[in-house]
């Protein structure tokens, strides 16, 4: 097919799947498109192309005169008819140079919406979740990864970035998308994920909650106060107590909140000094960029304790006092949000205490509710998906990792024997810093399974949590000869089984979404 003509299907939407199509360039140029990544600015085409199964952006231009070619790093060539085209990789620069071209590749602020965060630890998912997302009422956010998952896996902000961009430019994707910088917890995060483009911030004060709190006696209780940053919440203790000590907050039909000082006391104990860090954090970050430009997430599910109705609405509450601008909140929820498998717990009981944190939003009105460790909770799921009137974030991260392992498993079974055994010895010690409950006793060796079985392990909990937590030792452990054990080879199946890698997270990532239909 030629350039034009390919551009004149795709516009016309003649064409709505993205397989590979040969396209010819000029006299002779053969390249297999991705016929939904085709754009055109002025006289100059773009799209992604494959050769082999190396993937690059090309840019074809009438003539050597268009500017646009400047803009980007890459390969000249030749194509006759005075056609020039420039091969290009796909770098940060030249990713650069496309959001300055296509606005709709650069990542916004969604805002109050219903939005999937989808993260993405190998870079090469992200294409799976565009396909899901466009099937449901979500807005994806592409560009997602905590600090501690960039570490365990050595890579940089911007290779987050660039994963999500060109993913949002193979797919024809221009719906907007966003982008979390995930946990952070100081000013150099700010600054490390701001340089990058991000633009939603999740904040994390772990560090600064008094898990603690619950088992306090009155007397300690008081004895804590006089620990609080007052200064941080430009606050004292006595006008705080007015605030909150014998008040009756009437929240909705159903929920009425009346605050004993004991209740008073636990909260300030258990969060005053995480909600001057964040007012810290969010000064911060304002300062460094325009308020336009970013929007914040406040996490409170990382502690031991679940968040009561009381101390979700004292957190908002003060953080509004704070003036402190958040379009989403995650609380610790009752039960147990563990790590890649479904919620654990009585639906019943959660349903009911969900209703409460769900007014107390309605309520501000201004912020929806976040669920952190959000993959595969598909039964608390359809219990928010059952309850209307609200905006649900989602984030997940792990699930995506696993369903790359799943096409492992499915093609190249010995490869995936290996990973298995590697992480069922990592087990015990990766565990420590998650929440999850895996017995690494009902993992049997590799060798014990048949291929049939290997892939039947993904619907496992024990298996799905020991592979969950291993993957930074996976993803990043070398050979004696500085090679990597896994990494290569993982990343070589996935490519060469891209379609499937898709046809896996599509499928999953509907199971998730259509539970909220």
């Amino acid at each position: 097919m030629e350039m034009q003509k390919l551009y004149e299907e795709v516009e016309n939407k003649n064409i709505v799947k993205n397989d590979l199509v040969d396209l010819t360039i000029g006299e002779s140029l053969k390249i297999k498109a991705y016929p939904l990544s085709v754009l055109k600015k002025d006289d100059a085409f773009f799209f992604i192309g494959k050769e082999n199964y190396d993937k690059f952006l090309f840019v074809i231009s009438a003539g050597k005169e268009n500017g646009l070619l400047n803009e980007f790093e890459g390969e000249l060539i030749d194509a006759g008819k005075d056609v020039t085209v420039k091969k290009c990789n796909l770098s940060t620069k030249n990713r650069k140079a496309v959001q300055k071209i296509f606005p709709h590749t650069a990542p916004i602020v969604l805002g109050l919406c219903n939005s999937f965060g989808c993260g993405d630890r190998l870079g090469v998912a992200n294409a799976g979740h565009i396909r899901a997302i466009k099937q449901s009422n979500f807005r994806p956010i592409l560009a997602q990864q905590s600090i501690r998952e960039l570490t365990r896996t050595n890579r940089t902000p911007d290779d987050v970035m660039d994963a999500a961009v060109w993913a949002v430019l193979q797919e024809g994707y221009k719906d907007g998308f966003g982008s979390d910088a995930d946990h952070l917890k100081t000013f150099e995060d700010i600054d490390l994920m701001l340089n990058a483009g991000f633009t939603m911030f999740t904040f994390d004060p772990s560090e600064h909650v008094d898990n603690e709190a619950d088992n306090y006696s009155e007397d300690q209780l008081k004895q804590k106060l006089g620990e609080i940053d007052w200064s941080g919440l430009q606050d004292t203790s006595a006008d705080a107590a007015k605030r909150y000590v014998d008040m009756t907050f009437n929240i909705s039909e159903r929920l009425s909140l009346t605050i004993q000082e004991s209740d008073f006391l636990r909260a300030y104990a258990k969060y005053g000094n995480a909600i001057a860090h964040i007012k810290k954090m969010y000064d911060y970050l304002a300062s460094k960029a325009d308020k336009d430009t970013f929007e914040i997430e406040v996490s409170v599910d990382e502690t031991e304790s679940v968040t009561s109705p009381f101390e979700h609405f004292f957190f908002a509450n003060e953080l509004n006092r704070l003036g402190v601008k958040y379009v989403s909140l995650a609380p610790r929820f009752i039960g147990d949000f563990e790590k890649g498998i479904d919620y654990k717990g009585d639906l019943n009981v959660f349903k009911t205490e969900y209703e409460k944190h769900l007014d107390i939003t309605k309520y501000f009105g201004s912020y929806k509710i976040s669920l952190h460790s959000g993959s595969d909770k598909f039964s608390a799921y359809r219990v928010i998906g059952s309850l209307k009137g609200a905006y649900t974030h989602v984030k997940t991260a792990g699930t995506s990792y696993l369903e790359a392992l799943r096409v492992v498993a499915a093609k190249e079974p010995a490869l995936f024997r290996d990973i298995l055994d590697f992480c069922r010895d990592l087990y015990e010690t990766e565990k420590r810093s998650y929440h999850v409950s895996a017995d690494i006793n009902k993992v049997k060796p590799a060798n014990q399974y048949s291929d049939t079985e290997l892939i039947e392990l993904f619907n496992q909990n024990d298996t799905r949590q020991v592979l969950h937590v291993t993957f930074g030792k996976v993803l990043t452990e070398k050979d004696s000869s500085g090679h990597f054990l896994f990494k290569d080879k993982i990343m070589k199946c996935l490519v060469e089984n891209e379609e499937s890698h898709y046809e896996f997270l599509e499928k999953h990532f509907l199971k998730h979404l259509e539970c909220f239909k």
